[in-house]
């Protein structure tokens, strides 16, 4: 079993999708989540659309706080892509990320953007 500071960290992302950006919110997460599944570190992603409310909400589990800085380095030119057609209503993570994770999302919780980060309580994973 692992302990509160073990373990991977998940990611749980809402967008506010733009009207009228429907379709290419939608070709722009495409490319993203394509080009992560080819070359990042995520052990998980998956993206769900509520067109009806025009909201997006994306999971993405990571390994630990080193696989999001990989993250970071690696997929900012298609997070600008994706942002062009949403702005993001709600970050949560869940996990325990260090200290340099935590101070780089300080400018999103600034923003005005409700943020939080929930630590582990106890839990286990099968992935290998």
């Amino acid at each position: 079993m692992l302990k509160p500071d073990e373990g991977p960290i998940l990611f749980r992302n809402t967008m506010r999708i733009f009207d009228g950006h429907l379709a290419e919110f939608t070709r722009e997460v495409r490319r993203a989540v394509e080009f992560v599944e080819e070359h990042g570190p995520q052990l998980m992603v998956d993206v769900f659309i509520d067109e009806e409310r025009m909201l997006a909400y994306s999971y993405q589990l990571y390994r630990d706080s080193d696989a999001i800085r990989e993250h970071w380095r690696l997929s900012d030119p298609y997070i600008r892509g994706v942002m062009e057609h949403c702005e993001v209503e709600r970050f949560d993570v869940h996990g325990h990320p260090d200290d340099g994770i935590r101070e780089g999302m300080r400018p999103m919780a600034e923003g005005g953007t409700p943020f939080t980060i929930t630590q582990r309580a106890v839990g286990f994973a099968r992935f290998a």
